[in-house]
């Protein structure tokens, strides 16, 4: 399961209005080789659900995350920080051993 904060479905509603997106369109969260400690995070907007992914909501945000990702994200906290140190979402993920400086790179 995936955890996403006040302050994060906050400003994914707000992105969802500014891009104009449908209601209907989730979250997917995926997790990609690359970056710089060997893995990185992918998150966007996605109205397609396929039948191997798995669907969690929280706070009325539905999240899709593929069978893969599932294993890298279990238990993950989506955040979002406005604060002086970078604007962005991060992701708390009790599954990283090691995470770069930016935080959109991990390795288990």
């Amino acid at each position: 399961m995936i955890v996403i904060t006040d302050k994060a479905k906050e400003r994914i509603l707000e992105l969802k209005k500014e891009e104009g997106r449908a209601d209907k369109e989730n979250i997917r969260v995926s997790v990609k080789g690359g970056g710089c400690s060997g893995l990185m995070y992918d998150l966007g907007f996605d109205e397609n659900v396929i039948e191997t992914d798995h669907i969690f909501e929280d706070k009325g945000i539905k999240i899709i995350v593929d069978r893969k990702s599932l294993l890298y994200l279990a238990g993950t906290t989506l955040e979002f920080s406005d604060g002086l140190n970078g604007k962005g979402f991060q992701f708390v993920n009790p599954n990283a051993s090691r995470t770069c400086g930016c935080g959109e790179s991990f390795s288990v």
